[in-house]
């Protein structure tokens, strides 16, 4: 059975590379038949690409990455080592390295989420920025806005999750906690080290 899996594995990269897609290290990388992959896509070394995830054209996929039912539109970057599932990343988003999506995350274009950052549930808009250190679950954050390092959103209040909004061009300061439920209106500028 295992000789199976390994035959029909290596049709599924033969495949994608003769669509255009450029696998680095083709051997170390694992496709499931449901994956789709558009040309001028990179995928690096000891990548997954698992369930019924879609991949647009120009994208990269970095070293390690795991995807599982993720939707990537057009030149999408996940960088390193990063975990992307059930989430959805819009044209030009970027990702990691060492970020993790989960259970309907929504990045709209060109958002961008960094090192150790993890978002569940969430919608970030167009532009947002979010690169180190934090948490965003149960949260709706306006385009153009800047999310400090080590920010969470307390979505728990230990009976039921709750929701943040944050609105556009707001500037979030590092290790800010946003407890939830809570709101923070457009162009608002939280210092950093508060509780909200």
């Amino acid at each position: 059975l295992a000789a199976v899996d390994a035959v029909f594995r290596r049709r599924k990269r033969d495949a994608v590379m003769e669509a255009g897609v450029s696998l680095e290290l083709p051997e170390t990388i694992l496709i499931d038949p449901d994956v789709a992959i558009g040309a001028d896509t990179r995928i690096e070394p000891c990548v997954q690409l698992l369930g019924r995830t879609r991949i647009g054209s120009g994208c990269t996929i970095r070293t390690g990455s795991v995807l599982s039912d993720a939707v990537l539109e057009d030149n999408v970057l996940v960088k390193p080592h990063s975990i992307v599932v059930a989430s959805h990343l819009s044209r030009g988003a970027q990702v990691g390295p060492f970020a993790h999506l989960r259970d309907g995350a929504l990045l709209e274009e060109n958002a961008r989420v960094g090192n150790f950052v993890e978002v569940k549930k969430s919608v970030l808009g167009e532009g947002v920025k979010s690169m180190h250190l934090t948490y965003l679950g149960d949260a709706r954050i306006g385009s153009g806005t800047n999310i400090g390092a080590g920010t969470i959103t307390c979505n728990y209040d230990g009976v039921r999750k709750n929701p943040t909004t944050i609105g556009k061009r707001v500037f979030i300061g590092s290790d800010t906690a946003l407890v939830a439920p809570v709101r923070v209106g457009d162009g608002a500028y939280v210092a950093a080290g508060s509780v909200i």
